[in-house]
């Protein structure tokens, strides 16, 4: 088995590093390393745009649609050289890892010339139509409706937990198309602009002091008949494979921000002497064979092929980076002391080990809760029987 990555692909690294580290140091030095997703967005939308313009936004869509056919791999790398460069956090990650890839498979050739190219050019912000008031980890019992009149289709209902809705384009809904029905049947999946009268986002402030997360009400909101992707009454189908795209390739590279965030504990602790201790010490030391061993097991779903769909091993992936990153939050704070607890000011902004250790309480929660990736490794994974469900 090869654990690494081949002599081209290293040779990309270098391209791509040398390309990332000139821009991070030149002109968007200001928005370096940067640790709150909400801060500088006019200038992190610059920054998508230049992405865009040096073709490095979205490199594994297909050229004629702005990518550069990148392996998975090299995805990987890019990813990596991202975080190690210190670039921040993309604000359209919906975009370009959920919503292209999920019109490259569905979409019509119009919907494929009418949305990627602003997605890939940076100039398109995309949001995500999927969680309810009651329709969080159920996510088919959405309530939200949609119903065709005069050549557009007409959605009320109330989404929550939309990142980034206040500053986004576009958003793709999961809406019940079909009177009557229940569950994953009869549902469809829409694309629709923001920028109307029918949509209003309320954010959430939460308790790092951000407002990544909203809520969308949408009232009489409408988007063009010929604005669903795939066909009417199967958004189910449509959204589940975007799904795949979330826990597919773009949560591979993210262990290089866990790199240096754990580095950034390291510091910390040095600074102010509780490397001495041995506990903290341990602690550390505990820290970084996690971070290793996840980067091991990403290397062994990545070897000898580029894999169209992962396979079941990476169904642990997402339960083992959470409680990792949630127990690095911890030990931050651990290292930090009772400095790391005071911010000054109503309207903070947290540095970024205490912000890590806030945010991060969210990450067993979102993208399917540390019960639900248990159910899912012993359901899909294992071959278990399925856990008793009540009756719909």
């Amino acid at each position: 088995m090869k654990l690494g990555f081949s002599p081209a692909d290293e040779a990309f690294r270098a391209e791509c590093a040398e390309w990332l580290q000139a821009e991070m140091t030149g002109e968007f030095a200001d928005i370096r390393g940067i640790p709150n997703l909400c801060d500088a967005i006019p200038r992190r939308k610059e920054w998508e745009q230049r992405l865009g313009e040096a073709g490095w936004s979205c490199i594994g869509w297909p050229k004629e649609w702005g990518g550069r056919d990148a392996t998975i791999a090299q995805q990987v790398i890019f990813a990596e050289e991202y975080a190690r460069a210190g670039a921040p956090n993309r604000i359209n990650h919906i975009g370009v890892e959920l919503a292209g890839p999920t019109i490259l498979a569905f979409g019509s050739e119009a919907q494929k010339a009418r949305y990627l190219p602003e997605i890939a050019a940076g100039r398109q912000i995309w949001c995500q139509g999927y969680s309810e008031p009651n329709a969080g980890s159920d996510l088919a019992n959405v309530k939200t409706k949609a119903r065709l009149e005069d050549g557009e289709w007409v959605v009320n209902g109330q989404k929550v937990w939309t990142s980034l809705a206040h500053y986004s384009d576009m958003i793709f809904v999961v809406a019940r198309s079909e009177e009557g029905s229940a569950g994953p049947k009869g549902l469809s999946f829409l694309l629709m602009d923001m920028d109307q009268p029918g949509i209003e986002v309320r954010p959430i402030r939460q308790i790092n002091g951000e407002a990544e997360f909203n809520e969308t009400f949408l009232t009489d909101a409408r988007c063009a008949a010929d604005a669903m992707l795939g066909a009417a009454g199967e958004g189910w189908k449509v959204a589940m494979a975007l799904l795949a795209f979330e826990r597919g390739v773009s949560t591979l590279g993210q262990q290089m921000q866990f790199r240096n965030e754990l580095d950034a504990v390291i510091d910390a602790a040095k600074a102010n002497g509780k490397a001495a201790d041995p506990v903290i010490r341990q602690k550390i030391a505990r820290a970084e064979i996690g971070l290793r061993l996840m980067r091991y097991g990403a290397l062994r779903m990545l070897s000898g092929t580029d894999l169209a769909a992962i396979d079941g091993a990476a169904l642990t992936y997402k339960i083992q980076w959470a409680t990792w990153r949630r127990n690095l939050g911890e030990l931050g704070m651990e290292v930090l002391g009772q400095a790391g607890e005071v911010a000054s000011g109503d309207h903070y902004s947290w540095p970024t080990l205490p912000n890590l250790f806030l945010f991060s309480r969210s990450d067993t929660i979102y993208g399917g809760t540390n019960q639900i990736q248990r159910n899912l490794i012993a359901e899909r994974g294992l071959g278990l029987p399925r856990e008793p469900r009540g009756q719909a």
